[in-house]
């Protein structure tokens, strides 16, 4: 890319985050700066944005199980949705038709249909990303997000496909016959690749070629192939891992998605009108959401939390757009506008997104009225009647590794807590006493009975804002054990020891400590190397340097 791109990008993804917003909302702003400074969307630019939204797919399908698609709140409220809205919306575009606005006249009912089906799709970017920099991709909402993505990219494949009177090939029947053998082969290659660059080049050899360009080549959507790579090994045990490995790298692709909106031009005042008429909307499209949730039982906190994630128009409007205007059903102008109303979409939903939890709060009363009497199965209370000693928060791999060690030398006073409902049942046929938890959510702390036993809370989830909230509803319900956080990163110690824990680790300081640990139970005892590990690491009673905590 072009370095003033590159540095005008920066600055105001930069100025974007300090804001307390997504640094995609400056990567928008970017675009729009820049195409008003001359610059255009070139073909590099594209093309990285192109290979950005594939890997993205892709991480999604690692992480994403084909029972979750099956549930009803996702497969049916995706569906309802959509039709609801396109109906709704389709007829609305229509009626205005009668109208002098010059981008409605001679406006068909299925053209009218057409437009309101581009504006019915959430952006699948936009969300997963919001939900990635929360840390909430593994929590209900998020899962249910997702979904509720997935079907809708489904839909939109099924469209292009019947739409551009492209059909895929007898080769696509063999394609997806082979899928099952595929899994076989790609996870013993998953197996061997190690930890390093061959594993990120085997993700995205998976993703980008075999994924997207074997799918392309028979007449399939190439960002489907790639989902279905990345969902063919989304129960191994290092699909995890692959998807971190590969993080970076998608995430900076990504900025080519992100600036060619901005890139498509600036509007003159007609198309912003009509652009900004089509926002208006998102309200009406998100109160849909919230409601259809309700119906299928889910609390008025995950159905307006998921609701607000999918608060947006998506780049498969442009797709469809784009196809419109191929057949000759739309004027080329509709690209602009739809380009605009996604962009101010992206604007408008990120600080919601950034305030959802204070909006709910602010709303409550009225939001829980539409709540059924029937609690979600992931939703219903919790009963505790061990006299739990110590809570860990967040069963990922540090989390169980702690969890063992406690065990073992205490006994079964440890209790793990998880927000990812397949990890928990995991742990718990593995002998673990875990539940099925969410610390972000505020409902959870309100029907939560502080567990006067409780000696100590450790916080192992990763997300900073997310333990920051935990141990500030802990406080405020009176809990009075103490709280130990582990972080990757020094900056964020003062933060966690202001916000109420007793002892902040930075995980990498300690490993050095732990191993010497370890080294000293294998050394025998009489070895004089004994005495100098003590006196270097001063684990010589075997308790570790206290770790730092307020003076």
């Amino acid at each position: 890319m072009d370095p003033v791109i590159l540095s005008v990008t920066f600055i105001f993804g930069l100025l974007a985050n300090r804001a307390g917003l997504p640094a995609l909302t400056g990567f928008l702003i970017a675009g729009f700066i820049l195409n008003a400074m001359g610059f255009t969307a070139s073909e590099t630019i594209q093309q990285v944005g192109d290979l950005g939204v594939t890997l993205l797919l892709f991480t999604i399908g690692l992480k994403l199980k084909i029972r979750q698609l099956l549930r009803p709140e996702i497969w049916a409220v995706g569906s309802i949705h959509m039709l609801v809205t396109v109906l709704f919306l389709g007829f609305g575009i229509h009626l205005v038709a009668a109208t002098v606005l010059g981008f409605f006249t001679d406006f068909s009912l299925e053209v009218s249909l057409l437009v309101a089906f581009a504006l019915s799709f959430s952006s699948t970017v936009f969300a997963v990303k919001i939900l990635e920099e929360n840390g909430l991709t593994d929590s209900l909402n998020g899962r249910i997000a997702i979904g509720i993505l997935i079907i809708q990219d489904i839909l939109a494949v099924l469209f292009i496909t019947f739409s551009t009177g492209k059909i895929p090939s007898l080769w696509a029947l063999l394609v997806i016959a082979l899928l099952p053998v595929a899994r076989i082969v790609f996870r013993y290659i998953l197996d061997h690749t190690g930890h390093g660059e061959l594993q990120v080049l085997f993700g995205m050899a998976l993703a980008l070629a075999i994924g997207a360009g074997s799918f392309e080549l028979v007449g399939l959507k190439a960002d489907l192939g790639a989902l279905i790579m990345g969902m063919l090994l989304a129960t191994h045990p290092k699909a995890e891992e692959l998807a971190d490995s590969l993080l970076s790298i998608k995430d900076f692709m990504l900025l080519g998605f992100f600036l060619s909106i901005g890139l498509r031009g600036f509007p003159d005042m007609a198309t912003l009108g009509i652009a900004a008429l089509f926002v208006l909307f998102i309200p009406l499209k998100s109160a849909l959401f919230f409601f259809l949730f309700t119906r299928f039982n889910l609390s008025a906190r995950t159905s307006f939390i998921t609701a607000v994630n999918l608060t947006n128009y998506s780049e498969f409007g442009l797709i469809v757009g784009a196809i419109g205007v191929s057949n000759g059903w739309l004027d080329s102008s509709w690209l602009v506008v739809l380009a605009i109303a996604l962009s101010l979409s992206f604007i408008v939903a990120s600080p919601l997104n950034v305030q959802v939890e204070e909006l709910f709060e602010r709303w409550r009363y009225r939001l829980t009225q539409f709540e059924t009497e029937k609690s979600h199965p992931d939703e219903e209370h919790i009963t505790l009647t061990v006299p739990w000693q110590v809570v860990i928060v967040g069963m990922g791999r540090v989390g169980t590794q702690t969890y063992d060690a406690l065990r073992k030398r205490f006994g079964n006073v440890i209790l793990g807590v998880d927000s990812d409902q397949d990890k928990v049942k995991q742990h718990n046929l593995d002998g673990r006493e875990v539940i099925y938890a969410d610390v972000s959510d505020g409902d959870f702390w309100r029907r939560l009975v502080p567990i006067k036993t409780v000696q100590m809370g450790v916080l192992t989830i990763p997300d900073l804002d997310a333990k920051l909230y935990a141990m500030t509803m802990a406080k405020e319900k009176g809990v009075k054990s103490k709280i130990v956080a582990i972080t990757e990163y020094d900056d964020e110690i003062e933060p966690l020891l202001r916000g109420g824990a007793d002892y902040a680790f930075n995980i990498y300081d300690e490993i050095g400590i732990g191993l010497a640990c370890e080294i000293r139970h294998c050394l025998n005892e009489s070895n004089i190397l004994i005495e100098k590990l003590d006196e270097i690491t001063g684990v010589g009673s075997m308790k570790p340097t206290p770790p730092k905590h307020p003076s």
